[in-house]
């Protein structure tokens, strides 16, 4: 798997870029004819080798979903950061806010 062109236009866009299941399967994996989980998983671990993380966090495995890439160490790259562990923590159990997803249900969805 070479993302290096994908890093390079998260780069170039100012740490942002939305992006096609379709097109992240022609860098990750061309020949295969479908996306899985496991594939999803894989591209994850990539993008975090490379500072990229995506929203929503578990990649979609169907092709006509589109995404957004960010730059780890960019504001809104930290914020998602942030907000993950946080839903994470409400998956758990231990928010310590539990209103806020009460008032963003949708925001949830993305970061789990």
């Amino acid at each position: 798997m070479d993302f290096t062109v994908i890093a390079h236009a998260v780069e170039v866009d100012h740490g942002v870029k939305r992006l096609s299941m379709r097109f992240i399967k022609k860098y990750a994996a061309p020949e295969r004819q479908r996306l899985s989980a496991e594939l999803c998983a894989e591209i994850s671990q990539e993008f975090e080798k490379l500072g990229l993380l995506t929203l929503p966090r578990r990649l979609p495995t169907s092709e006509n979903e589109y995404v957004f890439v960010l730059a780890k160490d960019s504001p809104l790259g930290q914020t998602v950061a942030l907000a993950s562990s946080l839903a994470a923590l409400d998956q758990l159990g231990e928010n310590r806010m539990p209103w806020l997803f009460d008032n963003h249900p949708d925001a949830k969805k993305l970061l789990t």
